[in-house]
């Protein structure tokens, strides 16, 4: 078996996650010098720059990130094995997760799981809505994407949005239409397009990544466009929304998991109307090759039936 200086694979991984020669100096209880000594014999031995140096900036070769992405992992299991058999039961994972999925569907759940698996040490990371999926990012995540052979997936929900309101708001709408409250046992009446546009429309600009966006997709889906002179609020994240909703200033678009068992949930009134369904799948990814990693698999499996016993998706 033929191998790389093995002592300086630390050196590498560390200067490579921190970005500085002299911050992985500092990690490893090591002179600065030791860790310059340590990547110059590795890049010899590999026959390619792996870092560029301009000053005190240091950055990846296209060949050192592609590397680190294969050493960091390597390093990873090597170090997760080693605590299995030495009896250290922690797992300390990273989940990189969209702010809303987290604050209103995961974190309230939390305490379950810390309940459930004390050995999970779990670290939440915030993404964006196209996270790059590394494992200098987060160990697992919450992604709408597949793009990636050399992750796995499993499903977790498919996104619908329906018009919500506050329980206050609700009555004021029935007053303004004429509504009675329907006979128990008895569905109430759905609300027509026409009758949604007379109330303010809050739109999250962040859905479509255009103003109204949200609401001109769920006209469409219709077969309807979005009335001429809609009194629309608009807001940057469908959080904002749905606390304006929740403060009584009009109609918002929502989706199931921002409604998920949260106490404030009984606040809302899912409105009798139409939903549309976006496309958007939200999954939880990991890397294919730590499928054998044990906090890994817990934290996986304990998503997925959450998911089911939540009602986001089905068995």
């Amino acid at each position: 078996m033929k191998l790389p200086p093995l002592k300086a694979l630390p050196v590498f991984e560390a200067v490579a996650r921190l970005t500085s020669f002299s911050l992985a100096a500092e990690e490893l209880n090591i002179t600065q010098s030791a860790v310059s000594h340590q990547i110059k014999q590795l890049e010899t031995y590999l026959g390619e720059r792996l870092f560029w140096r301009s000053g005190r900036v240091v950055t990846l070769t296209d060949e050192g990130r592609q590397y680190f992405d294969a050493i960091g992992t390597a390093l990873l299991q090597i170090e997760r094995a080693s605590e299995q058999l030495l009896g250290h039961e922690e797992s300390r994972i990273r989940l990189s997760v969209f702010s809303s999925f987290a604050v209103r569907w995961l974190v309230p759940r939390l305490p379950d799981l810390q309940r459930l698996h004390p050995q999970i040490n779990l670290a939440l990371e915030m993404s964006n809505e196209d996270p790059v999926l590394s494992d200098r990012v987060a160990d697992c995540f919450i992604t709408i994407r597949r793009d990636s052979p050399a992750y796995s997936y499993d499903l977790l929900y498919e996104e619908r949005l329906f018009p919500v309101c506050s329980q206050d708001y609700w009555l004021r709408i029935r007053r303004e239409l004429g509504r009675d409250v329907a006979p128990e046992g008895r569905c109430e009446r759905p609300l027509s397009s026409e009758e949604i546009a007379r109330f303010p429309l809050l739109s999250t600009h962040s859905i479509y990544d255009k103003p109204v966006g949200d609401w001109e997709a769920w006209y469409q889906d219709m077969n309807e466009s979005l009335p001429v002179g809609v009194r629309a609020q608009h807001f940057s994240h469908m959080l904002l929304a749905l606390e304006a909703a929740r403060f009584h200033q009009g109609i918002a678009l929502t989706n199931d998991y921002m409604l998920s068992t949260r106490k404030d949930s009984e606040d809302f009134v899912r409105l009798p109307a139409h939903a549309l369904v976006t496309g958007d799948k939200f999954y939880v990814a990991w890397k294919t090759s730590r499928r054998h990693e044990r906090g890994i698999q817990t934290l996986r499996r304990w998503l997925v039936g959450e998911a089911i016993v939540g009602g986001l998706r089905s068995e």
